[in-house]
């Protein structure tokens, strides 16, 4: 058993090229995930260790069964890294040189795996992984366990380490989730699709379950950056885990603060989407949905604003021109009710649950110009 398991499941097919690019339909390249990346260098890694050196190339599975071939670069006699490649997405990962060291196992009959430099730390509860463990989640664990088991069944101590790591996570929102020392080891499907939205929804959901964890009981939901950087600067004793930037995904962060005792909500943002929220509309992606003109105007009739105010909300299709009418006309209170019409819509979506207060920043994200 203290030789490499020869695998006998599906492999790629030997006419194909097993390094060739993929891509969705698009025409955008596909990248792999933190996870994958790991459990290909802990596989190389693990054979160098019964081999005496690691392989130039490594194959494993996906967690849909698919397997993926990867280059490795061998750093040592029982060390491997993968480069990680991103694709065509925006990954502040991409290029993290995922290394893993394996030594057999001494006080335990399962695989450990470890956190090294530039690897994350649990710090915090509600992220579904125990303090002071190497931030893995389940999916890369079992990918890894995986990849392990078709070399050896013999238990393996895995210690995991990216240089510059800790510069990556930088850009993340691992600091406020707890997660300190580095990027975490991440993925559910293996594969990065460029520009994923449901990537984006599942660290906005992750972040307000740490924040609940913690036994917080108000989040400022930010719909940008420069509107979550103002909100930091307005109430500067909320916790940082409190602040998340939601982009269009302010219906999901308010439904999943009500259902993990959320009790009061900050809504943050600009004319456009608190217009698109003052109508109902939760998802306010512009693809998805339309700015609606008509409930411009009928806001700015029934706050006797002036009439270019009202001309102004139908003559373009964004909230841009109507709030940059309403300011110059001194017309904020056609203003202050768009957010109230859009606090209604949010209370209103988490049935109650969730009390949101609504602050309509300026396009420059220096000022707060409405409320309600």
């Amino acid at each position: 058993s203290n030789l490499p398991v020869p695998f006998t499941g599906p492999r790629n097919d030997p006419g194909e090229d097993p390094f060739a690019e993929k891509r969705d339909s698009r025409g955008l390249r596909l990248g792999w995930t933190t996870g994958t990346c790991a459990s290909a260098a802990a596989k190389a890694a693990a054979v160098g260790l019964f081999a005496g050196s690691v392989p130039d190339a490594v194959d494993v599975a996906l967690p849909d069964g698919t397997r993926q071939w990867f280059e490795v670069e061998p750093a040592g006699a029982t060390r491997a890294v993968v480069v990680k490649d991103a694709g065509d997405d925006p990954d502040c990962t991409n290029g993290a040189r995922m290394t893993a060291k394996v030594s057999l196992a001494r006080h335990s009959d399962e695989n450990e795996l470890m956190a090294g430099p530039g690897v994350g730390v649990v710090t915090k509860p509600g992220l579904g992984l125990t303090i002071g463990t190497p931030s893995i989640t389940p999916v890369p664990e079992r990918m890894i366990n995986l990849a392990l088991a078709e070399v050896t069944d013999l238990p393996l101590t895995v210690t995991f380490s990216v240089p510059d790591g800790e510069e990556m996570a930088a850009h993340t929102s691992n600091a406020r989730l707890g997660i300190v020392g580095g990027i975490s080891i991440l993925g559910t499907t293996g594969v990065v699709k460029p520009y994923s939205t449901a990537a984006w929804r599942a660290s906005i959901v992750q972040q307000i379950d740490v924040a609940a964890a913690q036994g917080e009981i108000s989040m400022v939901l930010a719909t940008g950056s420069r509107t979550e950087r103002l909100a930091m600067r307005l109430i500067p004793k909320l916790d940082d885990v409190c602040f998340v930037e939601v982009g269009d995904y302010s219906g999901t962060a308010l439904r999943k603060a009500g259902s993990v005792g959320i009790h009061h909500c900050v809504l943050v943002g600009m004319a456009g989407k608190i217009s698109k929220l003052a109508a109902g509309t939760m998802m306010t992606h512009f693809r998805r949905s339309k700015v609606d003109g008509k409930l411009l105007a009928a806001v700015a009739r029934s706050a006797k604003a002036p009439s270019e105010v009202v001309k102004a909300a139908t003559a373009t299709n964004t909230a841009r021109h109507f709030f940059e009418t309403c300011i110059a006309m001194g017309a904020t209170e056609a203003l202050t009710r768009v957010c109230e019409l859009a606090k209604e819509a949010c209370q209103e979506h988490t049935k109650g649950v969730v009390s949101v207060d609504v602050l309509m920043a300026d396009y420059e994200g220096e000022r707060i110009v409405a409320r309600a």
